[in-house]
């Protein structure tokens, strides 16, 4: 067995590990990163990168379909799935290059390559050739897609999860996707514009992670206005026809090529051998860190990233390995992080967005609010655009006239959700947020809309009229 005596070790080499390795340098050189599969991060091998370069294929054919509504007149686009397969490959690999680029250049003593365990208090083995002996530890392993054995089981390699579907080589004639979720909604909507006969069922009637119940049901009716939905299964039969799958269900009796599975992630931890760590663990087996300083009750063992199941995002991730890696390496002088406003998107088509508190979040704090609300159906830079579809919702506080968060489905949410989750985060006030200047015409009028009616439900007053210069549909 090799022998490694260290300061920090970081378990995981993914987006938080990476972070945490960084900030982990400032205190000591004496940081070992260990990773058990390949140095990189989920985002650009099988997350964030290639879905937006699938959806941009998607995008790039519907639009052809819609061009004749602008009386641009175009054939119907024939899409040519191993081109696009090939462009989704390429472009992915140049991002995880870059990744593994970054770690390339770090020192070779710094980096071990094997699966981490505990066998102790700070004692970790890694794979059968190396003992670890860290004065500190964080737990960077990342999440995993979660697949019913059974299901498994029962079909084979007609059963997939996104980490496999970035390395087709060309596009199947059908896909089910079982999961409402995120991955789903954004993996499903994609397919389906790219020629691809799809159903999305979910087992609940929500689709997407928009809280508030308007622009839940809202939601639903736009997406299902185009993709074919099948909400609401609580029981689903699938079985294995020859190359294809049967999935029965409610009002549902079809066969595809593939089934994939979109049920959410969980925490990556089995084979860390956790009840050896001398941590505590809830009824689930995990240890339970501390979101502002990534400690593990009074433990010099810190959490970031997927595997602490909170916020499941990139830039989350990337926070909490700098904020774990900088206390673990510190340690004892652990010190409380400030964290940034929640931001979250989804990348369909209306896009979805949260910033700052959700309706949801507002309801559980009993927090006093009112919220202004605005259609894009009618907005003038929307229609221009052909873009015209949902509806934004803001949240202000009643006392004090602050602005809380806010939900949407609609026209450049991406952007959108930007400037509010920046607004929640300074504290500002509507008001301050009405004074603000506004182009003309721009989707962003639509906001100041559903302001100027929250201003008017918080009993703060309408705007000044000498200040109303394009009160009309989009002002």
């Amino acid at each position: 067995m090799n022998q490694f005596d260290c300061d920090v070790a970081i378990v995981g080499a993914g987006t938080a590990g990476m972070s945490a390795y960084r900030a982990a340098l400032h205190h000591t050189e004496r940081v070992l990163l260990i990773e058990g599969d390949v140095f990189g991060t989920t985002c650009a091998r099988v997350g964030c990168m290639p879905s937006k370069l699938l959806i941009a294929a998607a995008d790039a054919a519907h639009a052809v379909r819609q061009a004749s509504a602008f009386g641009v007149l175009a054939e119907a686009p024939r899409i040519d799935g191993r081109a696009v397969m090939a462009r989704v490959r390429s472009e992915r690999d140049r991002f995880v290059g870059f990744v593994t680029e970054a770690v390339e250049g770090w020192p070779a003593e710094h980096k071990l390559q094997g699966m981490a365990r505990f066998i102790g208090a700070g004692r970790l083995q890694v794979g059968e050739h190396s003992l670890v002996q860290a004065k500190r530890i964080v737990i960077a392993t990342g999440s995993q897609p979660i697949v019913p054995p059974a299901w498994r089981a029962a079909l084979g390699e007609r059963l997939i999860v996104n980490d496999q579907l970035f390395d087709w080589q060309d596009l199947p004639s059908s896909v089910a996707v079982i999961g409402a979720g995120v991955i789903g909604l954004e993996l499903a909507q994609a397919l389906h514009r790219l020629g691809v006969r799809v159903r999305l069922l979910g087992r609940s009637r929500r689709l997407g992670p928009l809280s508030d119940p308007a622009l839940q049901g809202l939601t639903v009716e736009l997406m299902g206005n185009e993709l074919p939905l099948s909400l609401g299964q609580a029981e689903l039969q699938l079985e294995r026809v020859g190359d294809q799958v049967r999935l029965r269900g409610e009002g549902v009796d079809e066969q595809f090529d593939y089934v994939l599975a979109a049920l959410g992630r969980r925490p990556n931890v089995q084979g860390l051998a956790l009840e050896l760590s001398a941590l505590p663990l809830d009824p689930d087996g995990l240890p339970r860190a501390d979101r502002y300083t990534g400690q593990v009750g009074g433990s010099p063992v810190f959490m970031a990233g997927d595997v602490r199941d909170e916020r499941p995002l990139l830039h989350e991730a990337a926070d909490e390995g700098r904020i774990a890696g900088d206390n673990a390496g510190r340690y004892p002088d652990v010190r409380v992080r400030p964290r940034r406003t929640p931001l979250a998107v989804v990348f369909s088509d209306p896009q979805l967005m949260l910033a700052g508190a959700s309706h949801a979040d507002l309801l559980a704090a009993g927090t006093h609010f009112e919220t202004g609300e605005v259609s894009f159906v009618d907005q003038g830079r929307s229609r221009v655009m052909r873009h015209n579809r949902g509806a934004l919702h803001v949240y202000g506080e009643r006392e004090t006239d602050r602005f809380l968060g806010a939900e949407m489905i609609g026209p450049a949410a991406e952007h959108l959700g930007h400037l509010l989750a920046w607004s929640v985060q300074r504290g500002a006030t509507v008001q301050q947020m009405l004074d603000s200047p506004y182009y003309h015409p721009v989707i962003e009028e639509g906001l100041r809309s559903a302001l100027r009616q929250l201003q008017r439900k918080l009993r703060m007053g309408p705007v000044p009229v000498e200040h109303c210069l394009d009160c009309g549909p989009g002002g």
